[in-house]
């Protein structure tokens, strides 16, 4: 085995303590000083730089069952990271390298070299491969070209737009030749930064007034497409905007996440009938094989500026949590990660 000297003793992880719930209270995580792990046969210990916290991990604090296992009470937790092999055990993978994994919430990992994969940060900064040429970069592109079938022309409608996801969708949308973006966020300054910098060609604070009247505001002759990353009125709104043969991608339902009774459905859902409108939920882990097509289109765009990003970044594993409440209060513009 390789390794670098001077390795420290302690690993910091944060464990989830109880399940919430509602709200995520600070009480149902712990920050805990573990033992250092070593590698073993076939594995790399990777020191993380950076670890990404998203929507999706509030389902896995659950014990409901899903499409991805639940947290365990007691254990740490897990979630996308990227760092340096400081320690190898793996033929192919080298001391010095950097992979992509889903270890994550802790400060060192040993990782099974089948799961790390190698990233250049050469190519792109390490945080983009947590995000605009990670996973999210990858939901937003297999969500909209093969989910929702957008074609040239399409008027598209995205809610959560200045999110990591989001605001993904509404450029490669606009950059593949789609008539009209608009996007939705919670605060004036994402307006703007939608329409300034993203180039969506509308956007509203849904926290101004009731979402389908501004939605018909900003698309008087309908939409195409919507993708959704939030439920709730925004569904709702889409559906009652919804042009013949339109097609609604749903990745997320973040208004819903904390709820502890069921949310009501659309109250609207038969006008799919007289739209021929089709609803369908997607998981990007069904969609990797997209993923050469993806770093191959999308590559190029963000080297040439043409795809902006924007990254909200939190540094020390102490505020992982924080980061994470973050993503469900919408602190953030872009993808949130943690820099340890």
């Amino acid at each position: 085995m390789t390794d670098s000297p001077a390795l420290p003793t302690v690993n910091r992880e944060w464990h989830l303590v109880s399940r919430p719930v509602g709200w995520p209270k600070p009480e149902d995580f712990e920050l805990v000083e573990a033992e250092l792990p070593t590698p073993g046969e076939g594995q790399v210990l990777v020191r993380n730089e950076y670890v990404s916290v998203d929507p999706y991990m509030r389902g896995r604090m659950s014990a409901a069952k899903s499409y991805v296992a639940p947290f365990e009470v007691g254990k740490v937790m897990q979630g996308g990271a990227v760092g340096e092999v400081v320690a190898s055990n793996a033929e192919g993978i080298a001391v010095g390298d950097h992979v992509l994994h889903f270890f994550g919430w802790r400060e060192y990992a040993a990782v099974d070299a089948e799961n790390a994969v190698k990233v250049d940060p050469q190519a792109a900064p390490l945080s983009t491969y947590l995000g605009v040429l990670g996973m999210t970069g990858l939901t937003a592109y297999a969500g909209l070209l093969r989910t929702a079938a957008f074609k040239e022309g399409d008027a598209v409608f995205v809610s959560g737009a200045a999110g990591a996801v989001g605001s993904q969708v509404g450029q490669i949308a606009k950059l593949k030749g789609a008539s009209r973006v608009i996007g939705s966020a919670g605060s004036d300054e994402k307006v703007k930064l939608l329409v300034d910098e993203y180039g969506f060609d509308a956007a509203f604070n849904y926290k101004d007034g009731p979402v389908a009247e501004q939605l018909r505001a900003a698309a008087p002759d309908g939409i195409d497409v919507y993708f959704d990353n939030v439920g709730g009125d925004h569904l709702e709104a889409a559906i009652g905007s919804l042009n013949r043969g339109g097609r609604i991608a749903v990745c997320g339902m973040i208004s819903v996440y904390n709820n502890t009774e069921p949310a009501p459905g659309p109250k609207n859902l038969a006008r799919l009938i007289q739209t021929r409108g089709r609803i369908e939920g997607f998981l990007v882990g069904d969609h990797y094989d997209l993923q050469p097509q993806f770093v191959q289109e999308v590559g190029p765009w963000i080297r040439s500026g043409e795809l902006k990003y924007r990254e909200t970044v939190v540094e020390g594993i102490e505020n992982n949590l924080e980061a994470f409440l973050g993503v469900l209060r919408g602190d953030n513009t872009g993808k949130m990660i943690v820099k340890l």
